[in-house]
């Protein structure tokens, strides 16, 4: 790239990688945050990003919550001792959000 030109900034969800705009790495960590992301979403804790308003849906948290249980019971002894660490510490603390929300909603 030469000093006169722009770097533009990459479309949503790319990153830049030796002066071109690509998708991030596809990793085991990554897709677990991703998963997490959207719990904290349906959770109400993060804002939608394009209306700013912020959504519950406790069916599809749980569910998410479900799909890591079931990651962890397949991957058992598959991962590196970071990435289970992260697994680990990601499921529990969507369980006890679920369960916080859950029982503010029903007492």
């Amino acid at each position: 790239m030469e000093k006169n030109e722009k770097c533009e900034p990459c479309p949503e969800g790319q990153v830049r990688k030796d002066g071109k705009c690509v998708m991030p790495e596809v990793t085991f960590t990554a897709f677990v945050m991703s998963l997490n992301t959207s719990a904290l979403f349906h959770l109400g804790e993060i804002s939608d990003p394009v209306t700013g308003e912020k959504q519950e849906n406790l069916i599809l948290v749980k569910h998410t919550i479900d799909t890591l249980q079931l990651l962890e019971d397949k991957t058992k002894g598959n991962l590196t001792d970071e990435e289970q660490d992260i697994f680990k510490n990601v499921l529990y603390d969507l369980k006890m959000r679920y369960v916080a929300k859950v029982s503010q909603q029903s007492g």
